[in-house]
């Protein structure tokens, strides 16, 4: 009776949520120290928003403010209207891209497999997976607003509404985008080939999706295929923060929807988490 209390109680402090917790939070700065230390991963997914808000604020500077009533009053600056769009695609970027390049590249190089046979509990692994996505998002957006202020000029909210409603918006969809990840990891076939795969996915959401083109200017039927998919929703969340009311009125549904970006957004979440409960394994079944 006293071996069998003896030998189960180090097993039970061995997986206990203290100890997984303590782990994954340290793997949180294991992880976030890693990101940086990669350059190109810095820049395809923590510079790049910063990088393409820039080029589209420069180049469009001489078309003028965007929404000027016929009276000339009105209207926000290129970059003021960019900023939303480049805000949700870096939470796109350091969510889906960036986890599913990196997992998949993990199993693949066989780390995931080192793992497997560590005493590192899987939920510290995704601890420190979503942590590290957590701060990095953080940081981008940070700098993103930084940028847009003091480079162009941009305004942001001065309501508390509208900054209770990014903060929703942006858990929620940082939240999906890294669950979305980790769930396409499983796609690429080879660490080698992950890149090829996950990036033009991400790209092609960004153009159908009103980030780097007016969602509206869009024809119907391509509106509605990117309405499937959380990028779009996500942009919506974040243009109802940063834009003029009056900007609603060319949404496709005449407002901001809010209602329906929650719930869009939690169905792809739900979505996400269902596939990666059957598909990740810390090693890939056919190796």
């Amino acid at each position: 009776m006293s071996t069998t209390t003896t030998t189960s109680a180090p097993a039970a402090a061995r997986f206990s949520p203290a100890r997984t917790l303590r782990l994954g939070l340290a793997r949180v700065d294991y992880e976030t120290r890693v990101y940086f230390r990669q350059g190109d991963q810095v820049f395809f997914t923590f510079l790049f928003p910063v990088v393409m808000l820039t080029i589209f604020s420069v180049a469009f500077s001489g078309m003028g403010d965007v929404g000027t009533n016929p009276d000339g009053s009105g209207g926000v600056s290129q970059a003021a209207y960019y900023l939303p769009g480049m805000v949700a695609a870096g939470i796109l970027l350091s969510g889906v891209q960036n986890l599913a390049v990196d997992i998949a590249t993990e199993k693949g190089d066989g780390t995931l497999k080192r793992l497997g046979g560590s005493p590192l509990p899987v939920m510290s692994y995704f601890i420190g997976k979503m942590g590290q996505v957590l701060v990095t998002s953080i940081l981008q957006i940070a700098l993103l607003l930084a940028v847009a202020g003091l480079a162009f000029g941009v305004a942001l909210p001065t309501d508390p509404g509208a900054w209770a409603t990014f903060v929703w918006v942006y858990l929620l969809g940082i939240v999906t985008s890294a669950v979305l990840g980790i769930a396409l990891s499983a796609l690429p076939r080879s660490g080698k080939s992950a890149t090829a795969v996950i990036i033009p996915i991400v790209l092609v959401l960004q153009f159908i999706s009103g980030v780097y083109i007016s969602f509206t200017t869009l024809p119907e039927w391509l509106q509605n295929v990117a309405s499937v998919f959380p990028l779009k929703w996500l942009a919506q969340g974040m243009r109802s923060v940063f834009l003029p009311e009056s900007f609603a009125a060319v949404e496709p549904g005449g407002s901001w929807d809010l209602g329906w970006v929650a719930i869009m957004l939690a169905i792809w979440c739900v979505a996400g988490l269902v596939v990666c409960r059957a598909t990740f394994r810390w090693i890939r079944k056919d190796s």
